[in-house]
């Protein structure tokens, strides 16, 4: 499990401090309100990002893989959210499509035996992110919904180009849901998660195993991506200034889809893919993010297909607001408000 360096944890405290600044003292520092398509940017995250801008960090991707998954899971630290309770937190092994992958257990001391589960794929464009870029996002999740969570480490791009990832991502849905004896949670009640290119798998998962006697019984989504093929109009509205950029996504594209490989592919683009018969789902989508009107319109083909699905954005928040919930108060409503659906189904 990673540590943070003294270093980080100055910086962490430093930008946890300046984010809880009086709202006044925020404004005046963050500048001028940011209004685009009728919504205001939360003044927090705009603080943030000018903060990150003075740094000389703007947006994602762009250098080598190497680097950026150095970054993000040094700077996923700063502000992540964490649990208010004990959790009991183990490394394992589970299946993959090619081997062995790790994953990492985080089980809340109040779940009783076979609890609800929850198995996360984190984000990061199928290039970065790792368990411990999301570690703080994990815990956050099993303190909140009062669940299991499984964190998986599947394959990367652009070493592994699609569909490692995703035959990893099935693999381990269908090994954990097998060992549910074994590892204490209720193979009934296992949910899939993931935030942007991890929300991507998760609904792929739900799609290949929804004819598996063990299957998802909810999807619970964070601002997905879900079509390669094109760009929709939130793209070119917020294609620069808020994190994740449209060339920080043709970065991502170019490493994770191999030139042989369809967009429409819905190995990759699951909003092309089959939606009946899905489990129910709960989409969260943010204002300010470019992949905001695909995860919106995925979440419409799902009702579409007669699947239940709801679909809430948070107006005010930009991509990748759950790294930030330990410091962004509107990061950290998006995610209870899905910790909260995720429970309301478990208890079903």
């Amino acid at each position: 499990m990673g540590r943070q360096s003294i270093s980080q944890r100055i910086q962490g405290s430093v930008a946890r401090g300046v984010m809880n600044l009086p709202a006044g003292m925020l404004r005046v520092l963050a500048g001028k309100p940011v209004v685009v398509d009728g919504q205001t940017l939360d003044v927090q995250t705009q603080l943030m990002l000018k903060l990150q801008r003075m740094q000389g960090l703007d947006g994602l991707g762009g250098g080598t893989p190497a680097a950026e998954r150095r970054m993000i899971d040094a700077q996923s630290q700063l502000m992540a959210p964490g649990s208010t309770q004990p959790l009991a937190v183990d490394d394992i092994q589970v299946a993959g499509a090619a081997g062995p992958i790790a994953a990492r257990v985080y089980r809340p001391r109040a779940c009783k035996a076979a609890a609800p589960a929850l198995l996360f794929y984190h984000g990061g464009g199928f290039v970065i992110g790792s368990l411990d870029s999301h570690d703080g996002v994990c815990r956050a999740l099993a303190d909140r919904a009062g669940c299991v969570v499984i964190s998986v480490d599947y394959r990367l791009a652009p070493e592994h180009p699609a569909p490692a990832g995703v035959e990893d991502s099935i693999a381990a849905f269908r090994d954990i849901a097998g060992r549910a004896a074994e590892l204490d949670i209720d193979a009934s009640r296992i949910a899939v998660c993931g935030d942007s290119a991890g929300a991507n798998l998760a609904t792929v998962v739900a799609q290949a195993t929804r004819n598996d006697k063990l299957k998802p019984c909810f999807q619970l989504l964070f601002y997905p991506t879900v079509d390669f093929s094109r760009d929709r109009e939130s793209v070119r509205t917020f294609a620069e200034g808020f994190l994740l950029e449209k060339k920080s996504m043709d970065w991502f594209r170019g490493h994770y889809i191999p030139d042989d490989m369809s967009h429409d592919d819905p190995r990759v683009s699951p909003i092309y893919g089959d939606l009946a018969g899905l489990a129910p789902a709960h989409i969260i989508t943010g204002g300010f993010d470019p992949l905001r009107d695909e995860g919106e319109a995925y979440g419409q083909a799902l009702q579409a297909a007669g699947v239940t699905a709801s679909i809430a954005r948070k107006p005010s928040m930009i991509h990748g607001f759950l790294n930030f919930a330990g410091a962004i108060h509107g990061g950290l409503a998006g995610l209870t408000d899905g910790a909260q659906a995720l429970s309301q189904q478990f208890e079903q």
